[in-house]
């Protein structure tokens, strides 16, 4: 099986690697303990146990991820030079992604589920 690496990211993303990505945005100034309590309490996710958490900033101008790769905790930003992110709204307080989807987020994509097709 194939993986997809995101890109700038230490981390191999598989079909298997559980992605969460947070619908309300979050302070980013946060850190580690705050994002990890963030996870915690509002995502009702441990971030010990495997899986990438993703998060966005009010004016969806920035995102952030954090994930545990066994050994400590790891957080790669991305800010935007200009325009926003297409940002995934649910139900929940999280939505699940795969790994293409995430990629398509990152790089800018607008991720449509319901359409099946992604569009800039």
């Amino acid at each position: 099986s194939g993986g997809v690496i995101a890109p700038a990211m230490l981390v191999a993303l598989t079909a298997a690697t559980r992605i969460f990505v947070a619908v309300a945005p979050v302070d980013l100034r946060r850190g580690f303990d705050g994002l990890s309590a963030h996870v915690q309490a509002v995502l009702q996710q441990q971030v010990v146990e495997g899986g990438l958490f993703v998060f966005t900033n009010r004016r969806r101008n920035r995102l952030r991820l954090l994930w545990f790769d066994g050994t400590g905790l790891w957080q790669a930003t991305k800010r935007l030079e200009g325009g926003t992110l297409h940002w995934p709204a649910g139900e929940g307080a999280a939505v699940s992604f795969r790994p293409e989807q995430l990629s398509a987020l990152i790089s800018g994509l607008e991720v449509t589920e319901r359409a099946g097709w992604y569009r800039r």
